[in-house]
């Protein structure tokens, strides 16, 4: 690969400026090279009228967008993006929201299911945050909600969320001990019947 290849590829995966020294120190050549490489760089830029220039910032080098992008550019800025909120993910922001701050294992058991990928789709989008660690064996992460998820929510704090009927609020609190609780007792029953399977069926030991 042309070494004007290699030093692009270099910048793009930094994303910021990198001093020339490093740069020629992990493309292993000297300072007088790496010269004429990003000079190469840049005339192809600009002979090909490429999307890219290469900026030098004293003795630094960065990867920029031409400035024939710039408009086209502020358009694609001003068109909203909004990150997609599936009913997972919007479940899973709402135990959040009002238990916070919350263990992923408490999400889990209200919920019943694995809540890792939904947790950190939230985090991801910038929603929620961790909240330091529980005082509790393992020292599990806790999670609350960001000021982004105030702006994006329009209330000032999480107080202002609104409020469940306190009597459908218990009859779901209810519901959900129930169900955990059931699921706990099955797990009881299988794990019993497979340590009764093999007390029955004992593996036969050679002698």
């Amino acid at each position: 690969m042309k070494k004007e290849h290699i030093l692009e590829g270099i910048l793009f995966a930094m994303g910021s400026s990198v001093s020339m020294s490093l740069i020629a120190e992990v493309m292993e050549i000297p300072p007088e090279e790496l010269e004429l490489v990003a000079a190469n760089l840049e005339t192809e830029y600009e002979q090909e009228e490429r999307g890219l220039r290469l900026l030098r910032l004293e003795d630094r080098l960065q990867l920029s967008t031409a400035e024939g992008c710039y408009d086209t550019l502020i358009k694609m800025v001003k068109k909203p993006n909004p990150p997609v909120l599936t009913d997972v993910v919007l479940e899973t922001l709402a135990i959040i929201a009002y238990k916070q701050p919350v263990t992923k294992g408490d999400i889990e058991r209200i919920r019943g299911v694995s809540s890792d990928h939904a947790v950190n789709k939230l985090v991801e989008f910038g929603l929620v945050e961790e909240a330091g660690r529980l005082n509790a064996p393992g020292r599990p992460i806790l999670f609350k909600t960001t000021e982004e998820f105030l702006r994006r929510f329009q209330i000032s704090n999480p107080e202002e969320l609104p409020q469940m009927d306190p009597v459908q609020y218990e009859e779901i609190a209810a519901s959900v001990e129930r169900e955990v609780g059931e699921m706990e007792a099955r797990d009881r029953i299988v794990k019993e019947e497979g340590k009764a399977g093999e007390e029955a069926n004992p593996i036969p030991v050679e002698v």
